[in-house]
């Protein structure tokens, strides 16, 4: 039976623990902090609670419209009442059941979990610091999964242990009158979307020219107009260069001149890798900031050691993080397994919701690729309950196979498995066009983007 020690309990740690013990290996799995790490803890997990509230809350001013004269006083009144206390509550019952499920599977699976922090004697030697001593763990092979923290560049790094970054900003004790939201990326956009949908003055500030520089142009466009109709200020194309406290708040110099004043400040700006604790140079490995460079199918480092999750620098995204903890664990067990960082799917849980998989246009510029589109204005269910923004856009090559796929609008992350699975089956648009969808629902728009 061989030892097999997995360095992290994130969402790569864990499912490799998993899958490692069901192939047979003695399992010890390190985690230096919490079970579920920062997906479940202060990420996904956590603003997916807090943004469904927020959006709920969002609908007061609709549902006094179709109610007697009078209803938006009521409206307002509920709103006004809104407890963060209770939301926060509400998110926090939901990340406690989840963590106490992934310690029940892994002792129910036998594997032996540690915390500690753990670094490199050898190859086959692993020493862990606990609270109670320390000990030395053989090993046949080892997983790393150590996942990511916060990124601060100056000048945030100086003042990061007073503003918020998404270890803290679930802790937060009150909602804040307003924020600067420093990086428009994912974590950015949902969190301005949440805490603006709860009344708080959000400013974003995005150094590339558009916020989500990495998804669909067209999309992003969208969320941009959405969240400036709700009030978010977008400021694109410029950085923070000096920020300094003042009248109890913080003032931000952009680099246009211009300032932006706020109460507090979130970091958005991106993760970072530090792997100091685990003395890799033991083993003949190096990092940077950006982790570990492994096979990009086997995730295999040196001999029997491999990586998976954010430390692998491939995608940061936890459905990503647990694909390659599995494939580790089988490749280490001796069963060879490959990961394909193309067939990802990418979701941002905003309103209107974004979804993707495969290439976007900006990807395939050089190829020769044909885009078909639909919008949800013509779909029955969207017309219906008056959830028209959005649309599906597929491409294809020039053999009609698709190769990805953009869905903007409702249920966005759901549907995008869709397109997903037909990526995975080789379809082409005319195949993906035989397929019957029932009627009215939101997926008949991909149905329709198939037909163009």
């Amino acid at each position: 039976m061989p030892k097999i020690i997995v360095i992290g309990g994130g969402p790569a740690g864990y499912p490799a623990a998993l899958q490692a013990a069901q192939l047979g290996a003695q399992v010890t799995l390190i985690e230096k902090d919490k079970l579920g790490g920062v997906c479940l803890n202060c990420g996904c997990i956590p603003s997916k609670s807090l943004l469904d509230a927020a959006h709920k809350f969002a609908l007061l001013p609709t549902l006094a419209s179709w109610s007697e004269p009078g209803s938006e006083d009521l409206s307002a009144q509920l709103f006004a009442r809104k407890d963060w206390a209770k939301l926060q509550a509400r998110q926090q019952k939901a990340t406690q059941k989840l963590v106490q499920g992934i310690s029940f599977l892994l002792k129910k699976a036998g594997v032996t979990v540690i915390t500690g922090t753990a670094s490199f004697i050898d190859e086959h030697t692993v020493r862990v610091q606990t609270a109670a001593g320390e000990q030395t763990l053989p090993a046949d092979g080892v997983i790393l999964a150590t996942g990511s923290q916060a990124f601060f560049p100056a000048p945030f790094e100086a003042i990061k242990d007073k503003i918020y970054h998404n270890a803290n900003l679930f802790e937060m004790s009150a909602l804040p009158q307003s924020i600067a939201i420093v990086g428009g990326g994912v974590i950015g956009c949902e969190m301005a979307d949440f805490l603006s949908a709860l009344g708080v003055e959000v400013h974003v500030i995005e150094m590339q020219p558009r916020i989500l520089p990495q998804e669909d142009e067209t999309a992003a466009r969208t969320l941009a107009q959405a969240l400036t109709k709700r009030g978010v200020t977008l400021h694109v194309g410029v950085s923070a260069t000096q920020v300094v406290q003042e009248n109890g708040g913080w003032k931000l110099t952009l680099s246009d001149g211009s300032s932006v004043q706020t109460e507090k400040i979130l970091a958005a700006i991106g993760r970072t890798v530090d792997l100091t604790e685990l003395h890799l140079e033991n083993i003949g490995l190096s990092w940077t900031r950006k982790g570990v460079q492994v096979h990009p199918q086997t995730l295999q480092l040196k001999n029997n050691i491999y990586a998976a999750g954010d430390v692998t620098g491939l995608c940061q995204l936890a459905h990503a993080a647990t694909r390659q903890g599995e494939v580790a664990a089988r490749n280490v067990c001796g069963q060879r397994a490959l990961y394909h960082n193309e067939a990802v799917p990418r979701a941002i849980y905003t309103s209107p919701e974004i979804a993707s998989v495969g290439l976007t246009k900006a990807q395939a510029q050089g190829k020769t690729v044909q885009a078909h589109k639909s919008f949800l204005l013509a779909n029955g269910r969207a017309v219906a309950q008056d959830q028209t923004e959005g649309y599906v856009e597929l491409l294809t090559d020039e053999t009609d196979k698709l190769v990805g796929g953009t869905i903007v609008g409702t249920h966005a992350a759901e549907l995008i498995h869709v397109i997903s699975v037909a990526l995975r089956a080789g379809f082409t648009r005319a195949q993906l066009g035989e397929v019957i969808f029932a009627h009215p629902t939101f997926a008949e728009s991909i149905y329709e983007a198939a037909r163009k």
